[in-house]
């Protein structure tokens, strides 16, 4: 290459360098602006096709401060744990960059290409699926997700492969495979058609052409920054409001009674719940004073402390709030707990945040179907979700609430927000009915106990639980 060329190239290189650097900080900057979003770039393909090179080359053209990167070696996919549970901490808030060496789809090669244990291609091919219902969810969630398939010919591999340094032979085996294996080559080639038909391709066999496309891509993204809609439906039908929300059960319970069948339900729970090989996630909303706190005393009454965890959601705090809204749940859930209690949960999102108008309605309405994927994914992965709303009357609601300001040890449990709360009753009644239609499935169904009775919503609210379970 002459001169002329090199300072060609390197004029060509310091604008390119210019834009992205200005782009990284322009979208640094619209943390919390309506064109907000944050951007992950998965990265895959051919081993020794220049991705690990291209990634160096961007790291030294923007500000390496703001340019995260994460590399993992494959995880085959679990039948226990949702594919994104291992990368959902990761995710990058408004305004940050994440690259993804190792992401969901590495997961996947690695997993069919298993000899021992593969994976058919429709269970292959739902995956696949699956992975793009959470990519779109997502995007929709204001973080842009660019996908890169590095690609080399056979031919051209195997010249790297004669050519490297042997301190770098271990890298040959990413994946599990013998890249010396033509076999083995075209299976990885086969599969991933499967699902790169929406990835950037890129040819690794002319380096700086490489680096120059890896680069201009993410710059492209970069500075794609739209404003998200805001309006909802013109079609959207409010839901019927069920009789039971309107005209709560007050028929009492013999106490002789309850006292025996509590003793005998408390204890049967927690036994169903320990011999279950599934996880159990147990999801309480309702009503304020509608004897949340009181059932999950009952509930964990004779388990072991060590056996459960109980996450009571609030307002998400300022971190979480540059996330996508469900992030803060998907890093509460993980494979190993075993049992997992929510005092309130991501159904605030159509609840609180609907009512008190802190998202638009575009985002309320699209938040159902992204509800009703998590809880599939988390189903999916051997969990069963178990979701009750508890309804009391207006009434007595009342009742409770200046019980607790006369209680001492429950002055605690009443704010003036909860006073305000009850100026939009009606407001609840129609959110919660809304939730219902949209997010009540075969698998994970609501369960509504609309009593004014405590008593009898302890003693409800454990049988139906049994009932879910399976045991009878």
């Amino acid at each position: 290459m002459s001169t002329e060329q090199q300072q060609f190239q390197l004029i060509e290189e310091n604008e390119l360098s210019l834009q992205l650097i200005d782009a990284q900080y322009a979208l640094k900057d619209t943390h919390g602006q309506k064109n907000a979003k944050s951007l992950v770039i998965l990265v895959n393909g051919i081993e020794l096709a220049g991705k690990g090179e291209a990634v160096k080359q961007l790291r030294e053209w923007v500000d390496p401060r703001y340019l995260r990167v994460k590399a993992d070696q494959p995880r085959p996919l679990n039948e226990r744990q949702t594919f994104w549970q291992p990368y959902a901490r990761f995710i990058p808030a408004e305004g940050q960059i994440m690259v993804l060496f190792g992401n969901w789809y590495t997961d996947l090669l690695s997993t069919a290409m298993h000899v021992a244990n593969p994976i058919d291609e429709s269970m292959f091919d739902h995956y696949v699926e699956q992975m793009r219902a959470f990519e779109q969810d997502l995007k929709n969630n204001h973080v842009d997700v660019i996908k890169i398939w590095f690609d080399l010919p056979w031919k051209s591999l195997q010249k790297r492969l004669d050519d490297i340094d042997p301190s770098e032979m271990h890298w040959h085996r990413l994946h599990g495979l013998d890249w010396r294996s033509r076999k083995q080559y075209d299976a990885i080639q086969r599969l991933r058609q499967r699902f790169t038909e929406d990835w950037i391709i890129i040819d690794g066999e002319d380096v700086t052409r490489r680096d120059q496309q890896f680069a201009q891509t993410i710059l492209a993204a970069l500075k794609h920054c739209p404003d998200y809609p805001a309006k909802g439906s013109k079609t959207w039908s409010p839901a019927s409001i069920p009789k039971a929300l309107l005209q709560p059960s007050r028929e009492p319970v013999d106490q002789n009674t309850y006292k025996d069948e509590l003793k005998k339900l408390t204890r049967k729970v927690a036994s169903a719940m320990r011999m279950d090989q599934r996880n159990v996630v147990i999801v309480f909303e309702g009503m304020d004073a509608a004897g949340k706190g009181g059932a999950i005393k009952r509930l964990v009454k004779k388990l072991d402390p060590r056996e459960y965890e109980i996450h009571t959601i609030g307002a998400p705090e300022k971190y979480e709030l540059r996330r996508p809204y469900l992030w803060r749940f998907w890093t509460k859930l993980q494979p190993e707990d075993k049992i997992t209690i929510f005092d309130r949960s991501w159904y605030g999102r159509v609840l609180v945040e609907r009512i008190e108008e802190l998202i638009s309605p575009a985002q309320w309405q699209a938040s159902y179907a992204e509800i009703n994927r998590f809880e599939n994914d988390l189903i999916e992965a051997q969990t069963v979700i178990i979701k009750f709303w508890l309804a009391i009357s207006k009434d007595e609601q009342a009742e409770r609430f200046k019980a607790r300001e006369q209680t001492p040890h429950k002055r605690f449990k009443i704010t003036d927000e909860d006073w305000r709360n009850r100026e939009r009753w009606e407001d609840y009644l129609q959110a919660a009915a809304d939730m219902f239609e949209h997010t009540s499935t075969d698998q994970a169904p609501w369960h509504v106990i609309a009593t004014d009775e405590k008593d009898s919503a302890r003693l409800q609210i454990l049988k139906t639980i049994l009932k879910q379970l399976g045991v009878s």
